[in-house]
């Protein structure tokens, strides 16, 4: 599709990104193609996609990445072609999550996640701590070059914390990760952050953190969807937002589940597994509602995690440039009411997002 044949980028759409006082767009462009996840796009795809971003909605640009996503590779091709078009700082937003580092490639492929990403000249460590967040601060600094890390994160504290031994090693692990924030913290407060956050894919962390952390923003990863929506989540979510902390959702297909794919936030769909059993069932009527509507699962499923009235913003990927210019859209352009009030009426969803109290 061709610049001219599209619709133009969405006006007006930029929302204040809670305490922060960034604006951000409908959509927060996700990086970990850009590390080589699964495939390594040529150098020039990955600079395509940067180049729609920019053309897909108004500046400011919201980049999420992390030092994580191909051993520092995501960072390098991010200040490289920001620098390359001549970006200027106030135009992009950069969220970076830290927690790993870079080391030497020692073998064949990457030892922290194997047959994961792809094509990769270093390999990764995990550096969770007060030193350790700051080490790979730095790090983020020299391969970003010009363009500054506004939201900062740890990544992940949920894996770090499930991977405890016993009760004692979760104690020091999140000892370690307040630790972390101590230091995102007092970069914030030096004015070399805008806002310190979290992400992560199992809420009750953020939950737990949020009373030990002072947090500007969240991450939701398939948390608020859907399929998904828990009351004590949509409860916490509020509470974020009368705070005016900001919210961004994610992972809004499940990884791509909801519009057929084989994996379920994360894993590979097992049918002898009850809960994939019964997630496969749900995802077998919503797409039959859906298809009665005449609505595609993805528009509904990204509807439905921008609906309610706390989300500031959604985080989105794709690793095809021709691709964003509707991603964008999908984000920006709400349903019919209609649309809601069949899929509560085939039992599908227990509230309606557009309805909730902020």
């Amino acid at each position: 599709m061709s610049r001219s044949d599209r619709l133009p980028p969405p006006r007006g759409t930029h929302r204040v990104f809670g305490r922060t006082g960034l604006r951000v767009p409908p959509v927060v462009f996700g990086a970990t193609c850009l590390g080589n996840l699964f495939v390594a796009p040529p150098d020039a795809v990955k600079r395509q996609l940067i180049a729609e971003w920019f053309q897909s909605v108004p500046a400011p640009v919201a980049i999420d990445t992390a030092g994580k996503y191909g051993a520092g590779l995501a960072l390098e091709v991010i200040g490289r072609e920001l620098s390359r078009m001549a970006t200027p700082r106030d135009e992009v937003v950069i969220s970076n999550k830290l927690g790993w580092r870079r080391v030497p490639l020692e073998g064949d492929e990457p030892t922290f996640e194997p047959g994961v990403w792809v094509d990769l000249r270093h390999d990764a460590v995990q550096d969770i701590s007060h030193d350790g967040i700051m080490r790979c601060w730095e790090e983020a600094r020299g391969m970003l070059g010009e363009y500054p890390q506004q939201l900062v994160s740890v990544h992940d504290p949920d894996e770090y914390l499930a991977a405890a031994s016993d009760r004692g090693d979760r104690e020091a692990r999140l000892r370690d990760i307040v630790g972390a924030y101590e230091a995102l913290e007092s970069l914030r407060d030096r004015g070399l952050a805008s806002g310190v956050g979290v992400g992560a894919k199992d809420w009750r962390v953020i939950a737990e953190l949020d009373r030990v952390c002072r947090l500007d923003w969240v991450m939701l990863a398939n948390s608020f969807t859907v399929m998904r929506h828990p009351p004590e989540l949509i409860g916490l979510i509020e509470s974020f937002a009368d705070r005016g902390i900001a919210v961004i959702n994610s992972a809004l297909t499940h990884g791509g589940f909801l519009t057929g794919g084989n994996f379920l936030d994360y894993h590979a769909v097992d049918p002898e597994r009850d809960s994939d059993a019964r997630a496969v069932a749900w995802r077998d009527r919503f797409h039959a509602t859906c298809d009665g509507l005449g609505v595609t699962p993805y528009d509904v499923a990204i509807a439905f995690g921008r609906a309610h009235p706390a989300v500031t913003t959604v985080a989105l990927s794709t690793s095809r440039p021709e691709r964003v210019a509707a991603m964008v859209r999908s984000a920006s352009q709400p349903l019919d009411e209609s649309v809601w009030d069949a899929l509560e009426a085939d039992g599908l969803i227990s509230i309606r997002p557009d309805r909730c109290p902020r």
